[in-house]
């Protein structure tokens, strides 16, 4: 709880800062200050919606481990002192070895489709109170990666860009598009994120390749493509070396998934697919418009 309020306040002065420039419209004006009870609520654009998404794909592990009878915990939220999110996402505990393939298999899906579930309309919603704005000469700011979701969703509700303009994010819609990049990230199939225990599930031994395989894509996406991997890509070189390439084996190893889960397996790879950006952040670069 005192995480999550922490979370809750951090989110919320980070989501103020986004309605403050918001309201610049790509102006380089002085910043408003989110000081004033009014811009504070404003926040909660941000907040709510990024703690939806957030809590939601969490909670669907956790509900998943209570109708298994797995041990584990609420979820715990990470406060983080960061203009760009206020967080750095959540986590359950599990507090046991999971036994059945089958059973880590719908612990480990059930939080990405359960937040995905969120952020799609969370997106559309965030879409259609944002608006297009003209973009000045001399701007400088973030250059936001945008996923085919992203980029399909701006499509049906703002159509074609013109020059010279571009969309002007709302806070639920950038929190949208941060549950988004926290669906892709977590979807890698590595190790014990949720994509790893879906790799394994599907492929059982072989997905100590597929895991290996991932750790070099990103080490050739952050020095060939995007820095912006660089912290990410320490984090899985990290997990490979504290936890190994291979993931923890069940006792039904052998005994392949039913043709539903399997279904749900390429509903997760396509979720991946769409949620996935190359180059989720650069600096200094203006986020171009759909039809550029």
């Amino acid at each position: 709880m005192l995480l999550f309020c922490l979370t809750a306040i951090t989110t919320t002065f980070v989501g103020g800062l986004h309605y403050s420039a918001f309201l610049q419209d790509f102006r380089s004006v002085a910043p408003l200050v989110p000081a004033t009870r009014q811009l504070m609520l404003k926040g909660l654009w941000y907040s709510a919606t990024i703690l939806g998404i957030l809590g939601t794909h969490e909670m669907g592990h956790y509900l998943a481990c209570r109708y298994y009878g797995v041990n584990a915990s609420l979820p715990y939220f990470l406060p983080a002192p960061i203009a760009l999110t206020g967080t750095l996402g959540a986590f359950i505990r599990i507090r046991q070895p999971i036994r059945s393939k089958r059973t880590l298999f719908d612990i480990g899906v059930a939080g990405p489709i359960a937040g995905f579930l969120v952020a799609v309309p969370a997106l559309f919603i965030g879409l259609s109170l944002s608006h297009v704005a003209r973009v000045p000469s001399d701007f400088t700011g973030l250059s936001l990666g945008e996923p085919l979701l992203f980029q399909w969703a701006t499509r049906l509700v703002w159509g074609t860009v013109p020059e010279g303009y571009s969309v002007n994010l709302h806070p639920m819609a950038f929190a949208a598009w941060f549950g988004l990049l926290a669906t892709a990230l977590n979807l890698f199939p590595l190790g014990q994120l949720d994509g790893g225990h879906v790799s394994y599930a599907v492929l059982g031994r072989r997905s100590t390749i597929v895991t290996l395989a991932t750790v070099m894509a990103a080490i050739l996406l952050t020095v060939v493509y995007s820095l912006s991997w660089l912290v990410w890509t320490v984090l899985m070189v990290v997990m490979l070396f504290a936890f190994g390439p291979a993931h923890p084996p069940t006792p039904d190893e052998h005994v392949p998934l039913d043709r539903v889960r399997l279904w749900l397996a390429v509903f997760a790879l396509v979720m991946f697919v769409v949620c996935f950006t190359p180059a989720p952040v650069e600096p200094l670069e203006l986020l171009e418009p759909p039809n550029r």
